[in-house]
């Protein structure tokens, strides 16, 4: 088999868990180097002097990372111990203090997953030793005024993904931010909930190792960014995809109290940002040990990682209510006012569902055709869904199909979302609407003419180096990039969404910034964002 059939044949196995990870949503909805330590950094807590500005002490101990023609990086540095061992699905605990110097020039391991199509993830990892992050900091010191924070968690349906995803350091310039990129357990390993292990969490209920993993980030940051030149007075957490998902579970945690003071989700806000209840969790948890044959915790930690991973396959994975973590649905604490009380930037892409509907059918390789098309409907989303998407509205079944999708699990959603915040502090709502934007890299590598419009994904090569590489973006899409870079970068440094010689993002709720190319009408203010994704429907349905 060619290189270039098996690159798409693995894409294609890729888009087909997309589309059923799409399909589940919707039903339920290397060792550290280690060198002496530089006898002039003895004693220091803070950067070394302007002669090592590579050269940070830490809480556990000094990391010498590198210096970019963007600023500086510091790569790999453990925020808790490794979850290996007995240490398999138990709370983060603090990472080790370490002698010498340990070098913070290379990302640490990907926690456990399986190969994808996206570019660098052709191998499954099967390394548990993965709880790292990554620290950006902009060019210059920034003077005697500590910077802003972002702190920035991954998506990938929480099966998938690492921090290096995205690399922001040109972001981090632009916007003066400092930017931590997180590692957290993934899948099985990090959300798996037993009677053993609720019996052995201190949370209440297990299956929250995940989230507990970027709360133990996040306190890393609280206590060592200061050492960067960042502010740990100014937080905020931001994520995409299930990354968008996990701010609002954060947003929601009693226990992330004081962890952060705004949040970013980038469609996130499927199925109104829930978690699994305990019996469901549970019973998924019984699926899975009877897969690896095993009866009891003890021997679930005695099984490789490649058991594991293999034995996940088709079960769902997320946050468990019923315990501090979570003790209610993000919905019903936010509704009541138990939530942090934080300003937030809320929003989605115009053509969300497209991708998944693509994953489906198209790459599949079988189109969803113009016959098909009622039943499928029928059958997924009922007669009332099909009389208000019509075929003829769209330019291909696929498309219709998708739109659908996407205005049902994303598009409402965060509309919804964006009115539950509303009485809680200031929500910014905002739709990425460049439906000539790019696929993203791992689209664009199979080499598809399909119209994947402003689809799930796209708008963070504008803000980030996605996968590091350089997104082919025209003129105008690169004047948008620089328009949303600074739209975030505000929001990041003063909480407000602002960008020069653009309209304001409302805070009012009633209208939502539109981000477009000036070819398509440039950036607006909306208020029939939520009729155009037929949101009186699905709010009822």
């Amino acid at each position: 088999m060619s290189d270039t059939v098996s690159r798409r044949s693995s894409a294609t196995a890729r888009l087909r868990r997309l589309g059923a990870a799409a399909a589940a949503i919707a039903a339920a909805l290397t060792a550290a180097l280690l060198t002496p330590a530089p006898a002039q950094a003895a004693g220091s807590a803070q950067a070394a002097g302007p002669g090592q500005p590579t050269l940070v002490r830490t809480d556990a101990g000094w990391v010498r990372g590198e210096t970019t023609t963007e600023g500086r990086q510091f790569l790999g540095i453990p925020y808790a111990q490794p979850p290996v061992g007995d240490l398999r699905w138990t709370d983060p605990r603090p990472t080790r203090p370490w002698h010498g110097v340990r070098e913070a020039r290379e990302f640490g391991n990907r926690c456990v997953q399986t190969a994808s199509w996206d570019p660098g993830y052709e191998q499954p990892s099967h390394t548990e030793d993965c709880l790292d992050l990554n620290v950006y900091v902009p060019e210059g010191r920034g003077g005697r005024v500590a910077r802003p924070v972002m702190v920035w968690l991954h998506g990938g349906g929480l099966t998938a993904g690492a921090g290096e995803d995205i690399v922001p350091d040109t972001f981090a310039r632009r916007t003066g931010a400092v930017v931590v990129t997180v590692n957290y357990r993934l899948g099985a390993m990090g959300f798996l909930a037993t009677t053993d292990l609720d019996a052995e969490s201190r949370d209440g209920v297990s299956g929250n190792f995940g989230m507990l993993d970027q709360q133990a980030a996040l306190r890393w940051v609280r206590a060592n960014i200061g050492r960067f030149g960042g502010d740990k007075g100014r937080v905020t957490i931001a994520g995409e995809s299930a990354g968008g998902h996990s701010v609002c579970n954060q947003m929601a945690s009693p226990t992330s109290k004081g962890l952060f003071h705004a949040g970013i989700v980038q469609s996130g806000a499927y199925g109104d940002c829930a978690a699994r209840t305990r019996e469901t969790a549970v019973a998924q948890g019984r699926a899975f040990m009877a897969k690896l044959d095993c009866a009891d915790t003890a021997c679930l930690r005695a099984k490789p990682a490649a058991e594991i991973l293999a034995a996940q396959a088709g079960l769902n994975w997320g946050p468990v209510i019923g315990g501090d973590f979570l003790p209610e649905q993000p919905a019903a604490l936010y509704a009541k006012g138990a939530a942090a009380r934080v300003p937030v930037l809320n929003g989605a892409n115009q053509d969300e569902g497209r991708l998944f509907s693509f994953a489906r059918f198209d790459a599949a390789g079988t189109p969803l055709t113009a016959e098909q098309y009622p039943g499928v409907m029928r059958t997924d989303f009922g007669d009332r869904v099909l009389d208000r998407y019509p075929l003829s509205a769209s330019p291909s079944p696929s498309i219709a199909y998708g739109t659908a999708q996407g205005d049902q699990l994303f598009a409402c959603s965060a509309l919804r979302l964006t009115g539950l915040l509303a009485d809680r502090g200031p929500v910014y709502a905002y739709e990425f609407a460049d439906r000539t934007s790019p696929p993203f890299a791992s689209l664009r590598n199979l080499g598809t003419d399909f119209d994947f419009g402003a689809t799930h994904v796209n708008e963070v090569q504008y803000l980030f180096k996605h996968f590091g590489l350089e997104t082919p973006l025209n003129a105008e899409q690169r004047a948008l990039s620089r328009q949303m870079i600074d739209y975030w970068g505000s929001f990041i440094r003063n909480g407000v969404p602002r960008a020069a010689g653009q309209p304001a993002a409302p805070a009012d709720g009633g209208k939502v910034l539109t981000l477009r190319t000036a070819a398509q009408g440039g950036n607006g203010l909306s208020a029939t964002v939520h009729s155009e994704h037929r949101c009186d429907l699905w709010d009822n349905l």
